[in-house]
């Protein structure tokens, strides 16, 4: 059985969380290695530094698997003047490839929110923004012969997918004609002459990225030589794709009480939050690392507490009392990612070990003046 290589991994998390979905400034994907090579072990981390780079070496693992990619902007120059730099040397001497799922993660059902949201215990959870302009239609028209490959075909593509629903579709009956030219093979009918068949307008929803491969599928699938089909951009939302996330409490909490089961539950030591409301916690939305973009949308989904990091303290004001802003710090709201990405690693590839690295990358500290 051949060895899993890199390209193999990226594979896997790119369908699993498809760049496509990443934010402009981010810079997900393979930054460091060569997709050709053999994987020894994968070590995942938070983010991939100098000491994570000697854990990897150290632990017989020639592929780190980050959440925050170490580059974000272009390097212009490779002479370790900074952390950066000196962990792509490092890692490029070592032979030690480095890949990151960021936003990307963060924006996909089952991702890092609904990875939090399970870590507190969340029902019923729902992308928090669902994106728009994501989602394509296709239409086809085939006779009820072809219906079933088509539709298998195309669902294996990815295809007919609503939200917690798949293999979903519409049909109609209808009349298709058209003429054979000279130079065709038709599968019904004959050159220079009208026909008429008895054909399905089906149609599906796909994620818009995956138009080509949805299509490719199709044509295979259908027996026609040029099969008739239509594309169309929707702007409805994908509800499978989004920021943040939100859902329910088993049941209500006091606020108290809540702070200190939000600390245990995601290791906080240190929670900063706007003044308490004297009302129960039942309705918490989540979004990992800098989140305050998301407050108008955790306030229209009727959250009483909104957990993330990295607020500014005039950010603060904008919860004007209308829920309790939660903010755990940015490591301590997307360290557990770290977990989630072994788990799913571990599952799909079996020949090699897939460990959680032991650095702790976190570059804050905190100081408590105990009297």
């Amino acid at each position: 059985m051949n060895q899993p290589q890199i390209r193999d991994l990226t594979r896997y998390m790119d369908a699993w969380a498809p760049p496509v979905y990443q934010e402009s400034y981010d810079n997900a994907g393979l930054i460091v290695g060569d997709p050709n090579a053999v994987i020894t072990g994968v070590l995942v981390s938070l983010d991939a530094t100098e000491a994570v780079v000697d854990e990897a070496i150290a632990r017989g693992c020639n592929v780190i698997v980050a959440h925050h990619p170490i580059v974000f902007r272009g390097l212009k120059k490779l002479n370790g003047k900074n952390y950066v730099e000196r962990t792509v040397i490092k890692a490029i001497k070592n032979d030690v490839a480095i890949f990151a799922a960021h936003t990307n993660l963060d924006s996909v059902a089952g991702g890092v929110n609904y990875h939090i949201a399970s870590r507190l215990g969340l029902q019923d959870v729902q992308i928090l923004a669902p994106k728009a302009q994501v989602l394509s239609k296709l239409v086809v028209f085939t006779p009820k012969a072809d219906m079933a490959n088509v539709l298998a075909a195309i669902y294996e593509a990815g295809a007919g997918q609503i939200g917690d629903y798949d293999h979903c579709s519409f049909r109609v009956g209808g009349t298709g004609t058209f003429r054979p030219l000279t130079g065709s093979n038709p599968v019904v009918g004959a050159v220079g002459q009208d026909e008429s068949v008895e054909e399905l307008r089906l149609e599906v929803i796909l994620p818009t990225h995956l138009e080509g491969t949805v299509v490719r599928a199709m044509t295979r699938a259908h027996s026609y030589e040029v099969p008739a089909y239509d594309l169309y951009a929707l702007n409805n939302a994908n509800q499978t794709v989004g920021s943040g996330a939100v859902g329910d409490l088993p049941e209500p909490m006091d606020e108290t009480a809540w702070l200190r089961y939000l600390s245990m539950n995601m290791n906080a030591s240190v929670i900063r939050h706007t003044p308490l409301r004297n009302r129960p916690v039942r309705r918490v939305a989540v979004c990992g690392g800098a989140g305050s973009f998301l407050l108008s949308d955790a306030i229209r989904a009727g959250a009483d507490a909104f957990v993330t990091a990295d607020y500014k303290y005039h950010e603060f004001f904008d919860a004007e009392g209308r829920l309790i802003i939660c903010d755990i710090g940015h490591y301590e709201s997307e360290v557990f990612t770290k977990d989630l990405i072994q788990q799913r690693l571990a599952q799909k590839f079996t020949t090699f070990a897939v460990i959680l690295a032991e650095t702790n990358t976190n570059p804050v500290r905190y100081f408590f003046n105990v009297q």
